[in-house]
């Protein structure tokens, strides 16, 4: 299936999300596996992810992708800054030349009610109920959104030692029918100010964010 979702942010920063529907076969014509994956469906969703990236951008080096110790993936020479994410059957990839980048993808689900307290300082549980009303669907909706905004950040931050409710704050989320942005600040290592932009699609939630290198 092609992509169900791209957007080109800037000149030089695009964004696709895939709806992963193809054997192994379909992506291993086009980008063999680089490292040894047991699990039939995590195996798929890693080819999609690097398969999306040459859909995005035709000459990127994907064989010489490394993989940190934080496990963010990474290019030594920085030709491409990237960020993929993967969730059930979609893959969301972001790459540019000119900005980090940081991308989420989730699907909504009434599970991540059973973790808010992990993830969210009570100031941002009572932004998202604000926000849901007394609709539990969107409530759940919101929460999903949420982690992923976190999700972004921690992706753009690219540092492992990070704490979601310590050094990843939501002050503020904006709507605009099935989209939205989240005024963040990121308190590591100084305070960084971040918007965080998200899509609700198909029962999933992508984020991103981005910014001058």
């Amino acid at each position: 299936m092609p992509m169900v979702y791209q957007q080109n942010i800037n000149p030089h920063t695009k964004l696709g999300v895939w709806h992963i529907a193809e054997p192994e076969s379909f992506f291993l014509n086009t980008v063999p596996l680089q490292r040894e994956i047991t699990h039939p469906h995590k195996r798929l969703q890693h080819l999609a992810g690097r398969f999306l990236l040459k859909e995005l951008y035709p000459d990127f080096p994907y064989e010489l992708i490394k993989i940190a110790d934080t496990r963010k993936p990474f290019l030594e020479n920085e030709a491409y800054h990237f960020s993929i994410s993967h969730c059930g059957d979609y893959a969301a990839v972001m790459v540019s030349t000119g900005n980090r980048v940081g991308v989420d993808v989730e699907l909504i689900t009434a599970k991540v009610e059973r973790i808010k307290h992990k993830f969210l300082s009570p100031f941002e549980q009572n932004i998202i109920e604000q926000l849901s009303g007394a609709d539990t669907d969107s409530y759940k909706t919101f929460l999903t959104s949420a982690w992923s905004i976190k999700e972004s950040l921690y992706k753009w931050f690219g540092d492992g030692e990070v704490d979601f409710i310590d050094h990843l704050h939501i002050e503020k989320i904006v709507l605009d029918d099935n989209s939205g942005a989240a005024y963040c600040k990121i308190l590591k290592s100084g305070e960084q100010p971040l918007t965080v932009h998200f899509l609700l699609f198909n029962n999933n939630c992508i984020s991103w964010v981005l910014t001058e290198i």
